[in-house]
C-alpha cells in the first residue's frame, strides 16, 4: 500500500522548484522594479516623515503634527473625506451595475471588449485634461450647458448646480471612478459559478434568493474592498481638484500643494505632516482593501 500511494503519489503533477541560478535572473529581471520603487516611493515616503517631525531648522518638534488639528486643516481633511466618500460610494453603485450588465446581462458578445477597453482608458485619463474635459462640458459656457438653453431653456445653474464645488468634484471623479470599479469587479462576476445558480433553482430558490443569500455574501468583500480602494483614489487626487476649483475648495491635497509650494501658505514642513497624514488614510484603505481581497479570492477561485 505503502508503495502504491508512492506511486500514486509519484504519477502527480511535478512542482517545478526554482534553482539557484534561475532565482538569480529572476531578480536581475525584478531588479529595475526595486530600484523604482526603492527611489520614487520609499525613499521619498522616508523624506516626508522626517521633515513632519522637523522645523524649518531641521530640529525635532510635535508641532507640525499639532497644526493638523487647525480647524482649517481640520475642514480641509472633512471635505476630502466626503468627497471621496460621494464619488467611491456613487462610482461603486454605477460600476457594479454596468459591470453586472457587461458581464452577467447577456448583452452582445462585442460591447464586453469594447466596454473594457474604454474603461481601460477612462480609469486612467484624470489630471488637468479631465478638468478641461468637463469644463468645456458642463462648464458655464460648456457646449452641453449651451445646447441645454437653446433647445429645451433650461439652465442647469439656475437649479443650484455648480461645477467648481463639492458636488461638481464628486461628478468629476466618477469619470475614473467607474470605470475602474468596472474593471476590478468584473473578474469577481466572472467568478460566480454557474453550478451555484443551478443548484440554487433546484432548491426552488428565485434570482431574488440567489442574490441575497449566495452572490452577495460571496461577493461583498469584493464590494467592500472596491468602494475602499475607490475612496483612496479619489482622496489622493490633486491635478483634476485643482485644475477645477483652483483654490476655492479646501480639500487637503489643495491645501498640501499650498504649504510647499505657495507664497502665502508656505510652510514645507506643515505640508509634509498634511502627507503623512494622507499616507496614514491611504495606506489603512488600501491595507483593508487587500485583505478584503483576500477574502473574496478564496470564494472565486
Amino acid at each position: 500500500m505503502a508503495q502504491q500511494a508512492q506511486m500514486e503519489l509519484g504519477s502527480g503533477p511535478a512542482i517545478a522548484r526554482p534553482r539557484v541560478g534561475q532565482t538569480g535572473w529572476a531578480l536581475i529581471g525584478v531588479s529595475p522594479f526595486l530600484v523604482f520603487a526603492f527611489m520614487f516611493l520609499i525613499l521619498p515616503t522616508m523624506y516626508l516623515v522626517v521633515g513632519a517631525f522637523q522645523d524649518a531648522d531641521g530640529n525635532f518638534t510635535f508641532g507640525n503634527l499639532a497644526d493638523l488639528f487647525q480647524p482649517s486643516i481640520r475642514s480641509a481633511y472633512w471635505i476630502s473625506i466626503k468627497v471621496s466618500l460621494a464619488s467611491a460610494i456613487g462610482g461603486a453603485l454605477v460600476g457594479f451595475f454596468l459591470a453586472y450588465a457587461g458581464v452577467m446581462g447577456g448583452l452582445p458578445g462585442w460591447i464586453r471588449p469594447t466596454l473594457m477597453t474604454f474603461c481601460g482608458v477612462a480609469s486612467n485619463f484624470a489630471g488637468l485634461p479631465l478638468a478641461f474635459a468637463f469644463l468645456a462640458t458642463l462648464g458655464r459656457t460648456g457646449i452641453v450647458t449651451v445646447l441645454l438653453v437653446k433647445y429645451f431653456d433650461f439652465n442647469i445653474y439656475s437649479t443650484g448646480f455648480n461645477l467648481l464645488s463639492f458636488w461638481g468634484l464628486a461628478l468629476t471623479y466618477l469619470y475614473f471612478q467607474i470605470p475602474l470599479m468596472v474593471l476590478i469587479l468584473a473578474p469577481a462576476l466572472d467568478g460566480l459559478k454557474r453550478e451555484w445558480r443551478e443548484a440554487a433553482e433546484i432548491l426552488g430558490a428565485n434570482s431574488f434568493h440567489y442574490w441575497r443569500h449566495i452572490a452577495l455574501p460571496v461577493l461583498w468583500p469584493s464590494l467592500l474592498g472596491t468602494t475602499i480602494l475607490l475612496f483612496a483614489n479619489a482622496f489622493g487626487a490633486i491635478a483634476t481638484a485643482y485644475g477645477l476649483t483652483g483654490s476655492s475648495l479646501n480639500i487637503v491635497t489643495i491645501l498640501l500643494y499650498a504649504q510647499i509650494r505657495g507664497d502665502v501658505l508656505h510652510n514645507q514642513n506643515l505640508g509634509y505632516a498634511l502627507a503623512l497624514g494622507m499616507i496614514l488614510i491611504t495606506g489603512f484603505s488600501n491595507g483593508l482593501y487587500i485583505w478584503l481581497r483576500s477574502r473574496s479570492e478564496r470564494w472565486l477561485r
